[in-house]
């Protein structure tokens, strides 16, 4: 600045004061916070209830109100960000060069994950309601943060998988399932609580495990092996224990590694490098090598794939879930701003064509909240029936409700403005994490193909899948029309992997159709049928039939503070 501008703005400071007005904020939303993310969620609410015996309800709808409160907190989206702002370092060798193989995270990430684990979200298994119970909270907790969700996940899930050895189960089943949540790498034994990882990928194959190449010798002890090989994609490297997939002599076997001998001596578990990702940037996904580590055998040699099938299909529903969390809440940001913001004389909300964009989104995360409930239930009755329900439905709800969680985010962001696109508003956060989860636990193909794997060799399956879907036959004449061109699609064997795609797509919504028709309010059955099954929806979110009630469907959405 010239001495002469500094000179005549010091003698005229009236100026200055008349220039301080225009930092005068207007028009702009206050931040969505300070509230209950559970019970402002209409449709997690009620699909809670509709799943919980009703000597439950009070207990589990207060619960889950105090972790939606603890999610919706100033607190909890602080951490979100910390964690994120300040993704893992790796740590290879202590200061004298001896290697230890560390991973060293944020204070903010140990609160998350500490408050993921304290409140049951690794324990779903033999509690009552444990399933839609933990659904809901991880839905509602992952909404602060997702990145840390992927080693809760993985830890909940390793329960099955260990199942298949009642030692192994026993000695390990209490600690994953523990509400204890203790940091740093010591002898299981001595937590009161520990995390599990997952190693199956490797870089020469990716989903085609079957092609790995990490081997096992089986040692002198029965049960237990070394194993030598390397890990493309090793999640929460930090965690305790890790299922992991090796070729012993009998072929592709899983095993358990602990990242701590119980001699207190560290396994050999080499961390080659941190993975610098898109998104999920708390979280630490890693190459580990393994080189003589230590293992022990889970299941039989040559059964590798069938015995972590368990754990896999229970972190692909966490897939479901976590996508919807991510659609919820950037459905719930969209709206809150729309509700707030002015532009051409009115409230963004009031105006047709947003409520007509917010009202598209709604129906999508409603849609995709509401499966996922469905599913966790059919855990939690466990009966034959819902068993080969979930063998078709799982991979089918795991490939599209996660395909549609990135355009989902991406528009709600462009309904905050350029407001959406700066990180402060947390959108861009939703944006990179939304496309993980079809990545996560197998790709669409891998799903689509999965789903043609289970009609061609488990007819319980497509039984027990068309039983549930035609449980609203007649309610709905767009569903009923949908059904009846899905069982023409399934009875054409024609290229049928061609087109797996497009079937998996088409069950898939037919099943949300069915499921919205059964219980949600009529305005929502209408839309998501008139829109997703009857054909009159264009190809961006927006394009809903004028006629039906889009304002009720949003009021429906709105998330209050």
């Amino acid at each position: 600045m010239s001495a002469r501008v500094f000179h005549l703005l010091a003698a005229r400071p009236y100026r200055i004061g008349m220039a301080a007005t225009t930092h005068t904020v207007t028009n702009q939303a206050p931040p969505l916070v300070g509230y209950d993310v559970f019970t402002a969620d209409r449709a997690l609410a009620e699909a809670v209830e509709r799943h919980t015996a009703p000597e439950l309800v009070d207990e589990v709808r207060e619960e889950l109100a105090g972790l939606g409160k603890t999610a919706g907190s100033a607190q909890a989206q602080e951490w979100g960000v910390l964690a994120n702002e300040n993704p893992p370092k790796l740590r290879t060798h202590d200061r004298y060069g001896n290697r230890v193989d560390e991973v060293e995270f944020h204070p903010s990430w140990h609160r998350l994950l500490g408050k993921a684990v304290s409140a049951g979200l690794t324990d779903a298994w033999g509690r009552p309601a444990g399933h839609v119970r933990r659904a809901a909270g991880f839905l509602v907790w992952t909404q602060a943060e997702g990145g840390h969700g992927c080693p809760v996940s993985m830890t909940h899930a390793a329960v099955p998988a260990l199942r298949t050895d009642p030692a192994l189960a026993a000695e390990w089943e209490p600690r994953l399932t523990s509400h204890v949540y203790e940091e740093g790498l010591r002898p299981a034994a001595e937590k009161g609580g520990v995390l599990f990882g997952m190693g199956m990928t490797e870089k020469q194959g990716g989903s085609d495990v079957r092609a790995n190449t990490t081997s096992a010798v089986p040692l002198s002890a029965d049960g237990e092996y070394v194993l030598t090989g390397h890990k493309w994609f090793c999640s929460a490297p930090m965690s305790d224990g890790f299922l992991v997939l090796a070729q012993a002599p009998g072929g592709l076997t899983c095993f358990l590694v602990p990242r701590v001998l119980a001699d207190g001596t560290r396994n050999v578990f080499a961390i080659q490098r941190l993975k610098d990702k898109l998104g999920n940037r708390s979280n630490a996904s890693s190459e580990v090598e393994f080189d003589g580590t230590w293992a022990r055998r889970v299941g039989e040699e040559g059964r590798g794939v069938r015995t972590i099938i368990e754990m896999v299909a229970a972190t692909r529903l966490d897939c479901v879930i976590g996508s919807a969390a991510i659609m919820r809440q950037a459905v719930a940001q969209a709206v809150h701003h729309a509700s707030y913001r002015s532009a051409f004389g009115g409230l963004l909300v009031e105006k047709p064509l947003m409520r007509n964009v917010l009202a598209d989104l709604a129906l999508e995360s409603e849609a995709a909240t509401t499966l996922a409930l469905r599913l966790a239930a059919a855990y939690d009755a466990d009966t034959e029936e819902e068993r080969a329900f979930l063998r078709l439905a799982v991979p089918a709800a795991k490939y599209w409700v996660t395909k549609r969680c990135t355009p989902v985010a991406g528009e709600a962001l462009e309904c905050l403005g350029g407001n959406g696109y700066v990180e402060e508003s947390g959108m861009p956060r939703l944006l990179r994490e939304a496309p993980l989860n079809s990545i996560w636990e197998g790709s669409g193909n891998v799903q689509a193909l999965d789903v043609l794997r289970a009609l061609q060799r488990e007819p319980q399956a497509i039984n027990a899948f068309l039983q549930e879907v035609g449980k609203a036959r007649g309610a709905d004449h767009r569903l009923d029309a949908a059904i009846k061109d899905l069982l023409t699609e399934l009875s054409d064997l024609d290229g049928i992997e061609a087109r797996a795609r497009r079937l998996v797509e088409r069950m898939a919504l037919v099943l949300q159709g069915s499921l919205l028709v059964r219980w949600a309010p009529p305005q929502v059955a209408d839309a998501f049928c008139a829109s997703r099954l009857g054909g009159d929806w264009g190809a961006a979110f927006g394009t809903l039939p004028h006629s039906l009630d889009l304002a009720s469907v949003v009021e429906r959405a709105r998330a209050e503070v």
